[in-house]
């Protein structure tokens, strides 16, 4: 199995959630005591989120691209960046990686489509939901995406001010599940959970829509390359 490079801290929280699905997914996989072989760069999520403030996306993206080559260079065979709002600047971490980079919409588009679903509503922050670097991976694939008509704001703090924080509110859930509530109201099918946070609030036992986690299905998707 090839050592998981992962870029994490974006934040902390979702991060621990990958690390327990990657050696969780490797065990059930192989079995016995079998953990993945995992080297996990954490960066300091506050100096990231100015530049995501800042439009700084240039500058962000050479953070991270020198760390995908300094874990590339400690062996790893593989790279996830554990986060969607980053993926940004996916570009440039791919030009400076010869092993591959695991995008975090590709195992989403596989999955939703594995399942029949063409309309899809999408959650994440106010970068994810409003900026096209996400929206058109998936409309590639054939997907046709809806982002909340309302409330854009609301759920972007939470994100921020809540989940990376670790706090769970019931009120934040009920925010959420009444912006599902309205895509599918639209036409949607499912709902993306476009932040590797929101998992932390919403699943398909409050969702009035079946969910797709980025950070599960991503994470598994790591341990698929990896044992490639």
């Amino acid at each position: 199995m090839k050592t998981i490079g992962l870029i994490g801290g974006m934040s902390w929280e979702s991060t621990a959630h990958y690390y327990a699905i990657l050696n969780r997914e490797t065990a059930l996989r192989l079995g016995g005591l079998h953990s993945a072989p995992v080297i996990v760069h954490s960066v300091d999520f506050a100096p990231i989120a100015a530049m995501q403030s800042a439009d700084q996306w240039d500058e962000a993206g050479e953070i991270l691209a020198g760390i995908a080559e300094g874990l590339q260079a400690q062996g790893c065979g593989v790279i996830g960046l554990a986060t969607n709002t980053m993926h940004i600047v996916a570009p440039a971490i791919m030009a400076r990686l010869s092993v591959p980079f695991i995008h975090i919409s590709a195992p989403t588009a596989d999955a939703l489509l594995t399942d029949g679903i063409q309309t899809v509503g999408l959650l994440g922050t106010r970068f994810t939901m409003e900026k096209r670097f996400y929206v058109e991976g998936l409309e590639a694939r054939g997907l046709n995406l809806l982002v909340p008509d309302v409330g854009i704001t609301n759920l972007d703090g939470i994100i921020y001010e809540e989940l990376c924080l670790g706090i769970v509110r019931d009120e934040s859930r009920r925010i959420y599940v009444d912006a599902i509530a309205r895509l599918a109201a639209r036409g949607a099918e499912a709902v993306i959970l476009g932040c590797t946070e929101i998992g932390m609030l919403i699943d398909d036992g409050v969702s009035p829509l079946p969910t797709y986690d980025t950070t599960e299905l991503h994470a598994k998707a790591l341990v698929d390359a990896a044992l490639a």
